[in-house]
C-alpha cells in the first residue's frame, strides 16, 4: 500500500532502499533522537529493512518530486487492541519544512479511516522539540513523562495519545 500527500509518497520499504536508508540513518541526529544507534553500514540498513521496516504499516518516506528516500514513518505494532504507536525519523537535510507533520497527518488518516483504530500513541525525548512540534500539530494530548533507558541511554520521554473522536473533531 502506498499513501500519497501533496509532497510525499509513503510506500513499503524494499531491499533496494538500503543505500538511501543508510544515508538517512547514519547521522547520529536521526537515530539517537528516535531511540536507536546510527547505522554503521549499508548492511545495517538492509538488516533493519528486513527485520523492522518489513512490518505492516511501516513506510519509506519519499519526496514525490525527486523520488528521494528522506526518512521512515509508521506504526510500531505496540499497544492495546484498537491502538497503535506512531514513530518516525527524517534526514536532517529535510528538517524544518513541515514534511514529517504532513506524513504523520496522512498516517493518522490511514490509522483511523483505513485501519479503524480507536487511538494512536506517540512519544519523543524531552530534548527533541522538533518531534514535540510534529506531535502537537497533529492534535495529540500529553499523557505522561517518564525516564526510560534504551539503546542510546537514559532519556526523559514524553508520551501522547490521540483518540478517534478528537481526531475527527479536529479534521472538521
Amino acid at each position: 500500500m502506498t499513501l500519497t500527500t501533496m509532497r510525499l509518497r509513503l510506500r513499503p520499504f524494499t531491499e533496494a532502499d538500503a543505500p538511501a536508508l543508510y544515508q538517512c540513518s547514519r547521522d547520529p541526529k536521526v537515530g539517537i533522537a528516535a531511540g536507536w544507534p546510527p547505522h554503521r553500514s549499508v548492511e545495517d540498513s538492509l538488516e533493519v529493512i528486513r527485520t523492522v521496516f518489513s512490518a505492516p504499516h511501516t513506510f519509506a518516506v519519499v519526496e514525490r518530486e525527486s523520488g528521494t528516500l528522506i526518512g521512515s514513518a509508521g506504526f510500531t505494532g505496540r499497544g492495546s487492541p484498537g491502538e497503535d504507536e506512531l514513530g518516525y525519523a527524517l534526514h536532517p537535510d529535510w528538517w524544518g519544512r513541515g514534511l514529517m507533520t504532513e506524513a504523520a497527518s496522512e498516517l493518522l488518516r490511514y490509522a483511523f479511516e483505513d485501519r479503524g483504530l480507536q487511538a494512536v500513541w506517540a512519544s519523543h525525548y524531552a530534548e527533541n522539540p522538533a518531534s514535540r512540534r510534529v506531535i502537537e500539530k497533529c492534535g495529540f494530548q500529553r499523557v505522561s513523562t517518564e525516564t526510560l533507558m534504551d539503546e542510546t541511554g537514559e532519556h526523559e520521554t514524553v508520551f501522547y495519545r490521540l483518540d478517534r473522536a478528537r481526531w475527527e473533531e479536529a479534521k472538521g
